[in-house]
């Protein structure tokens, strides 16, 4: 695959960069990866990857666009006011790069749709802002060993980290092994959050999914980057693997999406993709 003139211009800057260059950016242009959540992480993870030349882009969000979204959601904008978000975003990436190929699936995420929904990416971003789906996301992710990378933002506070499947590498149960009680972990909409850092986090997991695409080294695969806004610590906790996880212990329990949601206590599969 030859880049066009067209192409080597726009990703010129990329190119200079010695960790990308021409092969690394015909490598982005070749690969996919399917968002979830096209909300405060979601909408800027987009638009950067869709402006750093990533060549196929998926978007799950069963959510219509709302007024309070607009602060931090900057995929959206007034007009995009109840129209479904996968929708609005799929627009606005064909705004900034016409030639992305962009499917948009408008519809909740269930065990019964997520495999289908994951099939044939490279790569699998979440942003959604509750944990049954971001449990079914991680599990599902896992069984189908496809890359994830995983961030979260609440209040003045962030989260991000990558999950490659295989041996010796952590599951997301290795660091959560089942979702907390919904009473203890409000959401954005309860809890608030700085809009701004909604974009920090979607673009520092933006920049970690194209080094995952790129093969580049220092990922956060056996850490979590933890960041507080207040007072601007970016704090790394150490993740290794658990070998009693239900996931992908030595005697594990969940084989399958089916055992996955049910391990869940998830009430007839209705997780959605809210986004943060």
């Amino acid at each position: 695959m030859q880049l066009s003139e067209a192409q080597i211009e726009r990703f010129s800057r990329h190119i200079l960069l010695p960790e990308v260059g021409g092969a690394g950016q015909r490598k982005l242009l070749a690969s996919s990866a399917l968002v979830v959540g096209a909300g405060g992480l979601g909408s800027p993870a987009l638009l950067y990857l869709a402006a750093a030349g990533v060549g196929r882009l998926g978007i799950v969000d069963g959510d219509a666009v709302e007024l309070s979204n607009l602060h931090r959601q900057i995929a959206h904008t007034a007009r995009d006011v109840g129209r479904n978000k996968a929708l609005s975003a799929a627009e606005a990436i064909h705004a900034i790069r016409p030639d992305c190929a962009v499917w948009a699936l408008p519809e909740r995420l269930r065990a019964e749709n997520v495999c289908d929904a994951l099939r044939g990416y490279d790569l699998v971003l979440d942003g959604s802002d509750n944990f049954p789906t971001r449990f079914l996301v991680a599990d599902a992710c896992w069984l189908a060993g496809i890359p994830l990378v995983s961030a979260a933002v609440i209040q003045f506070g962030g989260q991000l980290m990558t999950v490659l499947p295989g041996k010796g590498n952590p599951c997301y149960r290795c660091f959560l092994p089942e979702p907390p009680p919904p009473e203890t972990m409000p959401t954005c909409a309860q809890a608030g959050v700085l809009g701004p850092l909604a974009g920090v986090m979607g673009t520092l997991q933006a920049t970690e999914a194209l080094k995952v695409l790129l093969g580049l080294d220092g990922l956060l695969t056996h850490a979590t980057l933890v960041v507080d806004a207040l007072d601007w610590s970016f704090l790394t906790a150490r993740r290794a693997p658990n070998p009693a996880c239900a996931l992908c212990g030595n005697e594990p329990t969940i084989h399958d999406v089916a055992d996955a949601q049910e391990a869940l206590c998830c009430p007839e599969g209705r997780c959605v993709t809210a986004s943060a």
